[in-house]
C-alpha cells in the first residue's frame, strides 16, 4: 500500500475479553509542539476481542504524510519534523469482527510571532499630512501588539486601534519631532518580532538616532559575534562602530551597519558603540558584550608523599567564567576516606593519612560553559 494513502493498516493481537467489539484510547489526547519538533500519540486497545485491527487516519481525510511514521505493532503513531501540514486530528480507529471504535487525538503546532508593517518606509510627509501605518501580525498562541515611537534612548507606546490580527496607528506630523521610527512590536510565549517604519519630514534636515538590534550580548569563548545598528536622519546618517576606553579587536570586520567580531576572547568584553553622524548631528547606541571561558582548572601539587597519620591538604584552582563548582574524586574507582572533607573553593582534606589512601586524585571544575580536570598522585608510605 502507497505509504502517502490516507490510513495504513496494522494488525495487533490482544489478548483481551472475547466477543467484545473494541475499545481504545489515545495518549496524549493534544499536543502542542513548535515546528521541527517530534510528537507521537499512543492508541491503545483497553477491552475487545481479539485480532484487532488499528487503523490511522487524518480527521479532514487527508494523507498522513512523509513524515508521519507508525510503530511496528501500529499502535504509535509518531510525527518527524512537524510543520504546519501536520495540524489537526488524529483519529485510531480499531476494528475487530464485532464492530469497531474510535478516538481522536489532536496535534497544534506553535508558531512564533511574524510581524508586516505597511507601508514599509521610509515615507516623507509633508507638514500637516496624516499617515496611518498598518501592523499585520500572526502567531501561535495570539500574540500581543503595540506600536512604539522610538527616540534616542527611549520609546513611547503609542494609542493604536487593534484587532487579533493587526494594529492600525495614524500618525500626524506637524513638525520635525512628530516624524521619527516608529516600531510596531508582536510577543508572545513563544517569542518576538518587529517591524519598523520611518517617517520624514519633507525639505528639512534631521538629527541621527541610533539603535541597536540587542544591547546586552552573551558569547562563549571562540565564537562569531555579530552587532546589528540602525540609524535614522535627513541625510542618511555615516555608520561607523568604536569600543569604549580600548581599541577594536583585531578580528573584527565591518559590513554596512554591522560589526562581527571573529574567535572571541575574555579580553574583548566590554561595551561596543554605534556612533551615527549627519549634518544635524550625531547619536549614540551601545552594546555590552560579555565574552564567558570555560573553566582551566590546576592542582598546587602534582604529586605528594606523606606519612601515616598526616593531614593531607590539595588545593584546586580554575580559571574562567564563575561561578565555577569543584568535585573531587579518586582515579580508578576507589571511594573516598571517610576522613576526606571537600570545601566549595576546591580544597581537599584527609586527616589522619592511611596507606589506602594512596592513589590519583582528581578535581573536575565545572561552569555553565564546560569543564576541566587536574591529577594529583599521593603516595603515603613510613
Amino acid at each position: 500500500m502507497n505509504v502517502q494513502t490516507a490510513a495504513l493498516i496494522l494488525s495487533a493481537v490482544l489478548h483481551t475479553v472475547c466477543g467484545q467489539s473494541p475499545m481504545v484510547s489515545v495518549r496524549p489526547r493534544t499536543a502542542a509542539v513548535k515546528p521541527g519538533d517530534t510528537v507521537s500519540f499512543q492508541c491503545r486497545v483497553t477491552s475487545g476481542s481479539q485480532s484487532v485491527q488499528l487503523e490511522w487516519k487524518r480527521t479532514n481525510n487527508q494523507p498522513l504524510g512523509d513524515n508521519v511514521k507508525l510503530g511496528p505493532d501500529g499502535a504509535v503513531l509518531t510525527i518527524v519534523n512537524a510543520g504546519i501540514h501536520n495540524q489537526g486530528g488524529y483519529r485510531c480507529i480499531a476494528t475487530n469482527a464485532q464492530g469497531k471504535s474510535t478516538n481522536t487525538a489532536t496535534l497544534s503546532i506553535r508558531q512564533p510571532p511574524e510581524v508586516r508593517v505597511t507601508p514599509s518606509g521610509p515615507l516623507t510627509v509633508r507638514a500637516g499630512q496624516s499617515v496611518t501605518l498598518e501592523c499585520s501580525v500572526s502567531g501561535k498562541p495570539r500574540p500581543s501588539v503595540s506600536w512604539f515611537k522610538q527616540e534616542e534612548g527611549s520609546e513611547t507606546e503609542m494609542v493604536s486601534m487593534t484587532t487579533d490580527t493587526t494594529a492600525l496607528l495614524q500618525v500626524t506630523v506637524m513638525a520635525a519631532e512628530d516624524a521619527g521610527r516608529f516600531v510596531c512590536r508582536a510577543q508572545s510565549g513563544e517569542g518576538h518580532a518587529e517591524g519598523r517604519v520611518e517617517l520624514e519630514l519633507e525639505g528639512g534636515a534631521s538629527a541621527p538616532q541610533a539603535s541597536v538590534s540587542n544591547t546586552d550580548l552573551t558569547a562563549v569563548e571562540g565564537q562569531s559575534v555579530t552587532m546589528h545598528c540602525n540609524a535614522t536622519g535627513t541625510p542618511t546618517p555615516v555608520i561607523s562602530w568604536s569600543k569604549l576606553r580600548a581599541p577594536l579587536p583585531w578580528q573584527h570586520s565591518v559590513s554596512g551597519s554591522s560589526l562581527t567580531l571573529s574567535n572571541v576572547g575574555r579580553q574583548d568584553s566590554g561595551q561596543y558603540i554605534c556612533n551615527a553622524t549627519n549634518a544635524a548631528g550625531f547619536s549614540e547606541a551601545y552594546v555590552q558584550l560579555e565574552v564567558d571561558s570555560p573553566p582551566y582548572a590546576t592542582v598546587l601539587t602534582d604529586e605528594i608523599v606523606a606519612r601515616p597519620g598526616d593531614a593531607l591538604r590539595l588545593q584546586c584552582l580554575a580559571h574562567g567564567t564563575h561561578p565555577i563548582r569543584f568535585l573531587w574524586t579518586r582515579v580508578g574507582g576507589a571511594s573516598m576516606s571517610p576522613r576526606a572533607e571537600s570545601t566549595k573553593d576546591g580544597l581537599l582534606k584527609i586527616t589522619r593519612l592511611k596507606a589506602s589512601d594512596s592513589g590519583t586524585y582528581k578535581c573536575v571544575a565545572t561552569n555553565h560553559v564546560g569543564s576541566s580536570e587536574a591529577l594529583s598522585k599521593v603516595t603515603v608510605r613510613a
